[in-house]
């Protein structure tokens, strides 16, 4: 487990936007060694585009972080909206593992009828949720996984975890996100 705690992890959140917005989204990653703060990432994906999976490997690829980064956690399987993150792509074009995390578990159904009823490439998006897998229950919150067990999955999230269920890679990128955008951050993070 050392092989995630030792080394780097990066958690990336999106910014807050209107539901009329269009055009790119913002996206706040922070990377941590331990509970150390050590960085911060940002770039911008398409508003319920298809770039996500691409736009993030490029952002930690290019980062100086690169080099030490043993893990990627995002909160949610979709940024900006549904832009939806192929965590297995992601994972193999990293070699690192990535982790979903979320407070609940979402409404599945909801999503698809979403996805099929309304957004454009509604299907694609629906099939990289699937192959994702079920939301599976760990150390108090919901995971979806690829490169790691769901052992490890629980390990990390203890270990990164300093108040709250979250881990503080995510619980940060979600507080630094919504102060960039709204002058403060809002909601529970």
């Amino acid at each position: 487990m050392a092989r995630f705690f030792a080394s780097s992890v990066v958690g990336f959140d999106d910014v807050p936007f209107s539901r009329a917005h269009r055009g790119d989204v913002q996206v706040i990653g922070t990377v941590y060694t331990g509970l150390r703060l050590d960085g911060i990432l940002s770039g911008f994906i398409r508003r319920d585009g298809a770039n996500a999976t691409d736009k993030l490997a490029l952002l930690v690829r290019e980062s100086k972080f690169a080099p030490q980064l043993r893990l990627v956690m995002l909160q949610g399987i979709a940024l900006g909206g549904f832009n939806v993150v192929d965590i297995h792509r992601l994972s193999e074009r990293l070699k690192i593992p990535v982790l979903i995390v979320a407070r609940r578990a979402p409404n599945f159904k909801a999503i698809k009828d979403a996805l099929l009823g309304r957004v454009p490439g509604g299907a694609r998006k629906w099939r990289l949720i699937e192959r994702a897998g079920e939301m599976e229950a760990a150390a108090g919150v919901y995971v979806q996984r690829a490169g790691l067990t769901l052992a490890e999955a629980r390990e990390v999230i203890e270990r990164y975890r300093a108040c709250g269920r979250i881990p503080e890679p995510l619980r940060v990128a979600h507080l630094i996100a919504g102060g960039v955008t709204e002058g403060q951050s809002r909601g529970r993070a």
